[in-house]
């Protein structure tokens, strides 16, 4: 049955990538891949599976194909509406069979702003999307919500001032299903939603080398907190408590919902040949960063892009650079990841949540999760990834949030070669709830039930080759391999081949 509905899925997404017209070309793109994979088997390096929407090949040997199909806006029509589409679609046969719809999303424009509905791929927060580490609320690592969303998806400059401003923005309600909670500790399930509101803005006219960026984001994992704790204790009807949700109030003495997001600073400057982008998310879980009492973790990235090698998203065209030289770089992106502090020393300002425990929750179990992988960052771990020997407080799914992460990426080709490497090295040490001071709420330390996670080191790496055959096809490999005490020592391969559509 799951073989039957994925010839069907094929279709739809081969049917979508094949109704191009003439006075199209360029709006409707398809594939079809095919890939031979080997890993250890029980694991799959850590680059291999972080970051990839939740497309993640089963461990051991195992084989997968994959189709995909879009319809893009038209750049170039006056008309002020528009409709787009995805559908990307991941059948798995190993050690066990798996059909997975990684995204299928349908969108509408009308002038500056659109309205999209399903699962489609987005990732959330100042980052460099195409590279990054990952976001700290949203980068790409599980499968996408499936959610609905109003949005401005592209800065939108205000006629003022010469076009000084510009802003962006979205509110979405996105269906998480099923969650594990719980109240009382007793562990029960909820259907729950997913709340998400982003604004950024843009300081610098057209004409500026320099452009300045700032804004924030807010997540709430929330919904059916009647039944969660109970009638008697909890008042609110659902629009009350989705009012609540929205402002991140506190409903007797605590916010409702499991609530997440980060607070952005960016700069892009025009040094000519080479784009500069800096950019700084600071991050909140509970109350501290309105403290600055957590100002020190953050994720920092700088992001070079060289302007004579910039590569469109989509580019089936063999033989795209043609340059004098046989190396060339198109982005180099360098990231410090820091999230050791938390708050939660007793030398730390006073937070009456105590230390923020990123992604866990007293109510979700699961945390900042979807589908058993962390919605955010990959370098804050849950513990079915990491190796069973560490100390893992059971409160905890994410057994590992306090992390120091350097983490480099690039982009760029050899003769008819592109090729994407990844390198990471962090320091892990585990939750406070591991640590010698254990969690904390307010000045009330809890010592450790568990034993001490100590320090860990670890080491991933990850390179991607590709090169075009024709104008259709595609060949290429990926390595990967992990060595530390994070991870069990692993290393993976894969071998694809793509047919673009038509």
């Amino acid at each position: 049955m799951k073989f039957i509905r994925l010839i069907l899925l094929l279709q739809m997404a081969c049917t979508l990538g094949q109704a191009q017209t003439q006075d199209q070309t360029g709006l409707y793109h398809g594939s079809v891949e095919a890939q031979g994979i080997l890993t250890g088997r029980n694991n799959v390096p850590f680059w291999m599976r972080s970051n990839q929407f939740g497309s993640i090949p089963l461990p051991g040997a195992s084989g997968s194909l994959i189709a995909s199909g879009r319809k893009d806006y038209d750049s170039t029509s006056p008309d002020l509406t528009d409709w787009g589409a995805g559908v990307e679609v991941r059948g798995d046969l190993g050690s066990g069979s798996r059909l997975t719809l990684i995204e299928g999303y349908v969108k509408f424009r009308m002038s500056i702003f659109e309205f999209k509905a399903g699962r489609a791929k987005e990732i959330m927060g100042l980052v460099d999307t195409s590279l990054s580490s990952g976001a700290f609320v949203e980068s790409g690592n599980a499968l996408p919500i499936p959610k609905v969303q109003l949005s401005i998806p592209n800065y939108f400059r205000l006629p003022f001032f010469n076009g000084l401003l510009s802003f962006k923005g979205n509110l979405a309600h996105g269906w998480l299903g099923q969650q594990p909670v719980i109240p009382n500790g007793k562990v029960h399930g909820a259907n729950t939603y997913y709340h998400q509101v982003s604004l950024y803005g843009r300081l610098g006219r057209p004409d500026w080398k320099l452009q300045l960026f700032g804004g924030l984001n807010h997540q709430a994992y929330w919904g059916n907190e009647q039944s969660i704790y109970g009638s008697r204790y909890w008042g609110l009807s659902t629009a009350q408590t989705f009012k609540y949700v929205m402002l991140g109030k506190t409903y007797k003495g605590s916010k409702v919902g499991n609530h997440l997001g980060s607070i952005d600073l960016g700069l892009q400057y025009d040094l000519g040949r080479v784009k500069l982008f800096v950019y700084r998310q600071n991050f909140y879980d509970e109350g501290a960063l309105y403290k600055l009492a957590n100002i020190v973790d953050g994720l920092n990235g700088i992001s070079l892009v060289n302007k004579d090698e910039e590569v469109p998203d989509y580019y089936p065209v063999q033989g795209y650079y043609h340059a004098d030289h046989d190396f060339h770089w198109h982005k180099i992106v360098l990231e410090l990841f820091y999230s050791k502090d938390q708050a939660g020393y007793p030398w730390s300002k006073r937070t009456a949540s105590g230390d923020e425990n990123y992604y866990n929750n007293n109510t979700y179990p699961l945390g900042w999760s979807y589908k058993g992988l962390g919605l955010g960052n990959p370098f804050i771990t849950p513990f079915p990834s990491t190796r069973k020997n560490l100390v893992n407080d059971t409160t905890d799914f994410f057994n590992n949030n306090r992390v120091i992460a350097l983490y480099a990426g690039m982009e760029g080709s050899y003769l008819d070669y592109r090729f994407t490497a990844k390198v990471s090295y962090s320091m892990n040490y585990g939750t406070y709830g591991t640590s010698p001071w254990g969690h904390s709420t307010g000045r009330k330390f809890y010592p450790p039930k568990y034993g001490l996670f100590g320090k860990v080191n670890q080491f991933s790496a990850y390179l991607s080759v590709e090169r075009d055959l024709d104008a259709r096809w595609t060949i290429g490999c990926v390595a990967s391999a992990d060595k530390g005490g994070l991870f069990y020592n692993s290393t993976g391969f894969i071998f694809k081949i793509r047919r673009s559509l038509p």
